[in-house]
Order: structure tokens, then C-alpha cells, then sequence
């Protein structure tokens, strides 16, 4: 079973630390950052080489969600959401004669979509590891499942099959393993409902433009294969909620672009420096999305800089332009301050502890202008934001 951690034994979270209430980003670290808040999240993962960052992070923010509702919540099988999602996803690939996204990646709504229809099962029960590796690999998995699907669109025999469902629930047996049938007497269905899960209480908010304010959207990313609504909120309160809910508590998973050469991994920073040419990319790292784990060289690492200035018009036009994509899903479980009091979110990750142990910070201007949209408790959603979106 997994055993929760606090963020305040930052001491086993961060290596090197200037007084008993500031830590540094890195050692040696020129990032001197007070811990604001901080809430109870699990070990840190590692997704390896999978593009399955929303199931990680999505059940990262529940497994926190059950605990701060008293749940005792072991760790829950990220691969059992994959094998359902992939299902269903070949399903409406289809059946839309290929004309909708069909890959490894996802959204925050398909694991609520997968616990409602089909529940869940802890890791120890379905750690998804059937095809000879110790971490995640799903390389040819993707591409055997792609071509399946593919070949099924393209409609050799004039007729579809009543076979060819049936062949990709297999694959996806013979990789990941078969289903159990649930956990501790409870199908997986009721064993959701048993540690706390219900998806009424979830709300994903977002804030672009080109749909109204305070109405519902899909937003328009081709993981959005199921086409799950949000909830458009004005930038600023958007980041009122964010804010607010980590203050009062309450974590919040969260979908944003990690491209930009001011996303450091290994530095633990995320930020939006005035002068990106300052910063080199050194090798690659293609295992974490559009070289997001390479290593960055630059000044604006080594302190704290003076970052872009965000607003609404230029959030909207990096998204517009392609230059805001939906990369990852990450976890929110706390809030920093740096020596100068710019505000930070502490972000859990799920690309494992090779190069830090896997939390990083995010400047008010990074999420600012990446983000894509959050998931959080509709309790966490301060009342006269949720009355303006009529959320009772």
C-alpha cells in the first residue's frame, strides 16, 4: 500500500534547504523558496515511456482527494484506466471512420469516465506490466493497437468484422494483462464508490476567448477525444480558484504545455523569463514530451528573473498560433513564495527520481499562460465563482 507523504518534510523532497522554512530549487540553487502551503500527496511515480500522464496525475489528485476525505486509499492502478480508455477510444475511432484522435494520450475526464462506467482496482491488483519490462514501455503496444485501427477504418472486407473488438481488447490483455474481476469481495465499480469516488464533485475549468465566459466547452486539443467539457472562466479567476483551493486545501490536477524552453525539469523550475534566447537546449529528451526533460542551460535558472507579463489576449494568441499545446497532466499540491515573493505552485510529476525527486515549481506567470485546464473539487471553487457558473 502506498503511504502518504507531506510536503512539509521538504527535507526528503528537496536536497538542500537554507533555513528550517526556505528551501532552494536545486543545490546550489539560486531559488530560495518559502513553503506557503502544502497538501498530503502519494509517492512520486514514473509513467517511463508511456504517453499516459493523465491517468498519473488524474489519480494522483484523487488518491489526495480520498485522503483529505478520510480515506484510507491504497495506490490505484493508472494501467486498469489505460486498458478501459484504449478500448473505448478504438471504439469511437471507428465508429467516426477515423476521424478523431486515436493514441496513447488522454484527458483528466477519461479517468473520471472510466471509474463511473467501470470502476477502478488498486496497483498491486493490476500493475499493467505483461510484456517483459519492469517500467512502463509502450512503444509497440501504441503502434500494434494504431495499425489495428487503422486497417479496421480502412474496411478490407466491405463489412466490418464481429471479430475485430474482440482482437484489440486482446492486445491490450497480452500487454497490460487481463482485468481483474475486482478487489476485496467488491467489483471494481463498487469498490470506487467504496473509497470516496463520485464524479459529480469534480468540475474541470479552463479560460479562452473564443468560447463565452461562465458557459461550457470542449476544448478544441486532439486528446479531447471524448470531447469532456469545461467549465470558461476569465483568466484571473481562474487563478483565484487555483489559489484559492491550495490555500483552503484542496489539490488540483492540471493540464498544461511543458515546450517552452522555461520549463526545467531538472532545475524544478518552470518559468516565463522576457528573453527566451538566453536559454540553450543541451541534447534531447524525447521520452518527456518535446525534449521537456533535456537539460536547459541558462542564467535564468541560476536566480530568480523578471518573467513575461500575462494577460488574457496573450494567453489566447499562444494557444491560437499552436504554440500553447496540451503536453501533460501534473498535480498541484502546494503553493511557494521565492526570496522576492513571487508566487509559485508546487507541482508533483510522474517522470519518476532520476533527475530530482519529482516535484518542480511553477511561476504565476507559467500557469498563467500555459495552462490548458485543471480538475478540482467543485467545494474548492470559491461560491461566488461557482453561483457566476450556476454550480450548486
Amino acid at each position: 500500500m502506498k503511504h502518504f507523504l507531506l510536503l512539509t518534510i521538504l527535507s526528503l523532497i528537496f536536497l538542500e534547504s537554507t533555513a528550517q522554512d526556505t528551501v532552494r530549487n536545486v543545490e546550489g540553487g539560486g531559488y530560495l523558496f518559502t513553503i506557503n502551503n502544502s497538501i498530503e500527496a502519494a509517492p512520486v511515480e514514473n509513467q517511463y515511456r508511456s504517453g499516459t500522464c493523465w491517468s498519473f496525475s488524474a489519480l494522483s489528485f484523487f488518491e489526495s482527494e480520498f485522503k483529505r476525505m478520510g480515506y484510507d486509499t491504497p495506490d490505484l492502478s493508472e494501467m486498469f484506466v489505460v486498458w478501459h480508455t484504449y478500448r473505448d477510444k478504438a471504439e469511437k475511432a471507428v465508429r467516426m471512420h477515423g476521424e478523431t484522435n486515436f493514441g496513447p494520450g488522454g484527458a483528466f475526464h477519461d479517468v473520471m469516465y472510466v471509474m463511473d462506467k467501470y470502476g477502478i482496482v488498486p496497483e498491486s491488483e493490476y500493475p499493467g506490466l505483461n510484456y517483459g519490462t519492469e517500467k512502463h514501455v509502450h512503444g509497440e503496444m501504441d503502434q500494434v493497437l494504431s495499425a489495428m485501427v487503422e486497417t479496421v477504418i480502412k474496411n478490407p472486407n466491405k463489412e466490418l468484422s464481429t471479430a475485430w473488438l474482440g482482437a484489440v481488447e486482446g492486445t491490450l490483455n497480452s500487454y497490460l494483462g487481463e482485468l481483474p474481476e475486482g478487489y476485496n469481495g467488491m467489483s471494481p465499480k463498487e469498490y470506487a464508490g467504496s473509497i470516496g469516488f463520485n464524479s459529480d464533485d469534480y468540475i474541470s475549468l479552463t479560460s479562452f476567448t473564443h468560447h463565452p465566459f461562465y458557459s461550457q466547452f470542449a476544448i478544441e486539443v486532439p486528446d479531447n477525444w471524448m470531447w469532456g467539457t469545461s467549465y470558461n472562466l476569465p483568466l484571473e479567476e481562474l487563478m483565484e480558484v487555483m489559489e484559492s483551493a491550495v490555500e483552503n486545501g484542496y489539490s488540483v490536477a492540471w493540464g498544461a504545455d511543458v515546450s517552452e524552453k522555461g520549463f526545467s525539469f531538472r532545475d524544478r523550475l518552470a518559468i516565463v523569463p522576457t528573453d527566451f534566447d538566453e536559454i540553450k537546449v543541451k541534447g534531447a529528451d524525447n521520452q518527456n514530451f518535446s525534449d521537456a526533460g533535456a537539460e536547459k542551460e541558462g542564467d535564468v535558472f541560476d536566480a530568480p528573473v523578471e518573467e513575461l507579463v500575462i494577460d488574457q489576449e496573450l494567453r489566447q494568441k499562444a494557444f491560437d498560433n499552436y504554440r500553447t499545446t496540451d503536453d501533460h497532466g501534473m498535480h498541484f499540491t502546494g503553493i511557494a513564495s521565492d526570496q522576492f515573493g513571487t508566487k509559485y505552485f508546487i507541482v508533483k510529476n510522474s517522470w519518476g527520481t532520476k533527475y530530482n525527486d519529482g516535484y518542480f515549481f511553477a511561476s504565476e506567470s507559467y500557469v498563467r499562460y500555459k495552462t490548458i485546464n485543471i480538475l478540482i473539487h467543485k467545494d474548492a471553487i470559491p461560491k461566488n465563482i461557482r453561483k457566476k457558473l450556476n454550480i450548486k
